[in-house]
């Protein structure tokens, strides 16, 4: 396994606020390995309230977490290619929206601008889904990313396969032994994981 430490980790938040939870400790197992973590969020994270807690507390936490700024406009996020590249670029969670857009080739946020950005490097970026519809219209565009190169992803499956049949979410205690191994250009396995208990 590859160390993290030294490494320039961007870490993009979208809109699944229901995961982030899970995603909060693997920053801080990132940052306490040593890893840079320069936080991205889109205006969704930002501005949205929801009943699992209000926009500009997760940006606060995030801020403390990794001891930088948000990075939070598309203007901010372009750098990371050129001037400040990233070693890898991690989104968790990544949302359906988000998902399509990527796949599609779509950059109208701040995380999928760096993650352009970190494309064009021939740098890995790690993927971290969580959406109701990767099994319904969504997948085609999961298969695309999956082909992708330097594309990788944190292991997945069905979190509630009888009430949401359609909904894929990532095992996020596997993010950074996923980053590692994408730091060598490997896709952890397996990528299929039983995520229901």
């Amino acid at each position: 396994m590859m160390s993290l430490k030294g490494k320039r980790i961007g870490f993009g938040l979208t809109g699944s606020h229901c995961t982030y939870d899970s995603v909060f400790p693997q920053i801080e197992e990132l940052v306490n390995s040593g890893a840079e973590v320069r936080p991205i969020v889109t205006s969704t994270v930002k501005s949205s309230n929801t009943r699992f807690g209000e926009g500009t507390e997760w940006v606060r936490k995030i801020e403390e977490l990794t001891g930088f700024e948000v990075i939070d406009t598309i203007p901010k996020a372009e750098p990371l290619g050129p001037k400040t590249p990233l070693d890898c670029m991690v989104i968790a969670p990544l949302t359906g929206n988000s998902m399509s857009k990527l796949a599609n080739a779509m950059t109208d946020s701040p995380v999928l601008m760096a993650t352009k950005a970190t494309v064009r490097n021939s740098r890995p970026v790690v993927l971290g889904i969580s959406t109701n519809d990767a099994l319904g219209l969504n997948g085609v565009n999961l298969m695309r990313l999956m082909t992708t190169k330097n594309i990788f992803f944190v292991p997945f499956g069905q979190d509630d396969p009888y009430q949401k049949p359609n909904s894929l979410v990532a095992k996020m205690e596997l993010l950074c032994p996923a980053i590692e191994e994408a730091l060598s250009h490997k896709q952890i396995q397996p990528v299929l994981v039983n995520n229901y208990e």
